[in-house]
């Protein structure tokens, strides 16, 4: 039996993207000055963004217009295809319906490019000639290199060094598009150089790098800095996944009783759920929303909710949020996109509310899933996504432990194709369980000066 595809025309591409502050019971906390601690307004965001981002990182409008300019570069892949796997539901003997929305099959292979083709078009609306930016697995720098590429502007990425020295391809893919490639943490910037200084064969950490592409993009006028996950104008532009993923569920007659994706600083999660999260505001219905982390990296499931820092070194505002803590180094695991320290403040905020859920998976399960739904559905999933296959499958697992119906989604946010090294670990026995001890957790959160917020 052939998996189910379910389309929609290029008509059917949203129009605006959906803003989940509008419908939060309890709206998310400011961020505060990193100096003063002080709530801090839009104008402190200036340095390092477009003015038109700001105003949508600060919004509480329910519905924000996606400029025509950027609708029609979507059209180049969206709308992306839903599928209902069937060979999946057959091989794991399941009353649960599963359905999968596969955003694989954008220019660089992932969601990312929903939210770096907006954000390129805003930098290049202001006259910006320069984007810094970090990337883990490098799925975000390649996004942002290849819109950048668009309009024209040079881009400047920090990558994390062990995805760096893992992932050469995802390197040469942002050198294709013009980008310039440095290995994280660099000599280029002083933040750089004190890392190495302190620990030369440190292997990275997104923090570190968010440090040193911030460094830069402050110290030059004619640029800005970009980020690919986290903050509440990346997650927006995300949206326009779960809302075509929305229309497709009403296409196929159904509707899921839970949403999974995984979960990084929070993007990805945020694009598939949020527009099924309004239902739940707008409509009462009770839909789960599940997000998926890695066990060596679960700021989620073991973090703590309070002010840190987005970056490594501190140059950036202490946001509220679910953390490990801003000097966190993680380990060198395949799934280098959800290797960050701390999660988005409206994602925090609506764990803390209890309006959702969050499961931690080792990398050992997540790639015994990936491959799992390769062999069943054809498509090798990124590491990344393969902690969303772990929770599909566990939830159907559920189901058919309780002997009970239940229709999942979950976000195949991008193919392997480039990461086949991590399945060679893994099919060669080299792939480690990792899980991270309480005493590392306390020890990095032991180095935080601020409270933990009630």
């Amino acid at each position: 039996m052939r998996s189910h595809k379910i389309l929609l025309t290029e008509q059917e591409i949203p129009e605006k993207w959906y803003n989940i502050v509008a419908d939060m019971p309890v709206k998310p906390m400011p961020p505060l000055h990193p100096g003063t601690k002080e709530p801090i307004g839009p104008e402190a965001l200036a340095p390092l963004f477009p003015m038109a981002l700001i105003e949508q990182e600060v919004s509480a409008e329910k519905w924000i217009d996606i400029p025509e300019e950027v609708r029609d570069i979507y059209k180049q892949w969206r709308p992306t295809p839903l599928f209902r796997a069937h060979n999946l539901e057959k091989l794991l003997d399941t009353p649960a319906k599963i359905y999968y929305k596969y955003e694989g099959v954008s220019p660089s292979g992932s969601h990312k490019p929903n939210t770096a083709v907006p954000q390129a078009y805003y930098n290049k609306q202001e006259g910006v000639k320069r984007i810094t930016t970090e990337t883990g697995a490098g799925q975000w720098g390649s996004a942002l290199s290849y819109a950048c590429n668009l309009f024209g502007i040079d881009c400047e990425v920090y990558m994390v060094k062990i995805s760096y020295e893992q992932k050469p391809y995802r390197k040469l893919m942002m050198n294709t598009w013009g980008a310039h490639v440095f290995p994280s943490p660099s000599d280029k910037t002083e933040a750089g150089r004190k890392i190495l200084a302190q620990s030369p064969n440190s292997p990275g950490s997104l923090g570190i790098a968010i440090s040193e592409a911030v460094e830069r993009a402050a110290m030059n006028e004619d640029t800005k800095y970009s980020l690919g996950s986290v903050l509440n104008h990346v997650l927006l532009h995300q949206t326009i996944v779960g809302q075509e993923a929305l229309l497709q569920m009403e296409k196929a007659g159904d509707l899921p009783d839970v949403v999974i994706a995984p979960f990084g600083g929070g993007s990805n999660f945020a694009g598939l759920s949020f527009p099924f999260l309004r239902l739940n505001f707008d409509e009462g219905k009770n839909i789960r929303a599940i997000a998926s982390e890695p066990a060596s990296c679960p700021k989620l499931t073991r973090g703590v909710f309070r002010y840190d820092f987005g970056d490594t070194v501190g140059m950036t505002p202490l946001l509220p949020m679910y953390t490990l803590g801003h000097n966190f180094v993680p380990a060198p695991i395949h799934a280098g996109g959800l290797r960050y320290h701390g999660a988005g403040v409206i994602v925090s905020q609506l764990l803390k509310d209890k309006l959702i859920e969050a499961r931690a998976h080792n990398q050992l399960e997540a790639f015994d899933a990936g491959v799992k739904f390769a062999r069943a559905e054809g498509i090798i999933p990124a590491p990344e996504a393969t902690h969303a296959v772990a929770t599909a499958i566990a939830e159907a697992e559920a189901a058919k432990e309780a002997g009970e119906s239940r229709t999942i989604l979950f976000n195949l946010c991008g193919h392997g194709h480039f990461d086949l090294a991590a399945y060679e670990d893994y099919f060669s026995g080299k792939l480690q369980v990792h899980e991270l001890t309480q005493d590392e957790i306390s020890a990095s959160l032991a180095e935080l000066d601020t409270p933990e917020i009630a």
